[in-house]
């Protein structure tokens, strides 16, 4: 004879067992981990806030609305969106390769492909005007039979861009690459669909989101290069000195006006910052 009156906690509960719940313990922070936290935060705070309160909000329309502002406002603008087009249709397929097929060297190239996130601009700058300067190994091909030249040349500021911005759109895209299921993929070419069709109709849906940060991130880094511009491009007005460029010089002879581009600039920022926080940022 089973007993009736059982204890509560030895009753079967509905719907199965029931997890107890552990409430997390509200401690103190450590202060050997508060401190510099807390200086960490004001070190890379302090100049943004020091930025907004030292501009010159007065003047800003007029430092705004000049001539020379506007041409690098629109040759930037127009310089990294060109620049975010071709690692787009260079970046894509390269990720493609590294995420979906085996081939040897794989692993340097990748390790290639990425060096320029490391790589001083400057340097890539150098690099950029011995391949494809007058004189360089491929500029020289180029000048001799077709008469192309780059540097120094708006194409040469969208060059430079796309050889620093590029590497992050490939990052991104191989990421979210290997993080698809290559099923789907597999599926379309087994009912009769070709491998670049395959990719078309199947990959390029799933892997939108990542393909639209990397080309965010692309973006927004071709739009702040200074570097490898100012090195293979130069900083003729109208022509090539995109924005960071005017913001240096500014500050040589009109340091209001440098402010105000810099606002600009942090402006653009925020709202990369802003159009990421879906994929980057993730409150608790």
């Amino acid at each position: 004879m089973t007993d009736l009156k059982q204890p509560a906690a030895a009753r079967p509960s509905r719907g199965g067992p029931r997890r107890p719940r552990v409430r997390a313990a509200r401690r103190g922070v450590p202060v050997p981990l508060l401190v510099p936290g807390l200086l960490a935060m004001a070190f890379l705070l302090v100049p943004l806030l020091a930025l907004l309160v030292r501009s010159p909000w007065r003047s800003l329309p007029s430092q705004l609305a000049s001539t020379e502002v506007w041409q690098a406002l629109q040759l930037s603008l127009i310089s990294a969106t060109a620049a975010t087009a071709v690692a787009l249709v260079l970046g894509v397929p390269l990720a493609w390769l590294l995420a979906r097929t085996e081939f040897p060297g794989r692993g340097l190239v990748r390790a290639l492909v990425t060096l320029p996130l490391v790589l001083p601009p400057v340097v890539g700058g150098v690099a950029l005007l011995l391949a494809l300067g007058r004189n360089g190994i491929v500029g020289k091909s180029l000048d001799a039979w077709f008469g192309i030249t780059l540097p120094f040349t708006t194409a040469g500021v969208v060059i430079a861009e796309a050889f620093v911005a590029m590497p992050f759109l490939v990052i991104s895209v191989e990421g979210t690459l290997r993080a698809a299921d290559p099923r789907y993929e597999e599926a379309a070419t087994t009912l009769g669909a070709s491998r670049f069709t395959a990719f078309r109709r199947v990959t390029l849906p799933l892997i939108a989101p990542g393909i639209a940060a990397g080309a965010v991130l692309a973006w927004a880094r071709a739009l702040g290069e200074f570097g490898a511009t100012i090195t293979f491009a130069g900083n003729f007005p109208g022509r090539t000195q995109t924005m960071p460029l005017a913001v240096y010089l500014a500050l040589q002879n009109d340091p209001e006006a440098a402010i105000a581009l810099s606002l600009i600039l942090l402006a653009v920022s925020i709202a990369v910052l802003a159009g990421l926080r879906d994929r980057w940022m993730t409150g608790a």
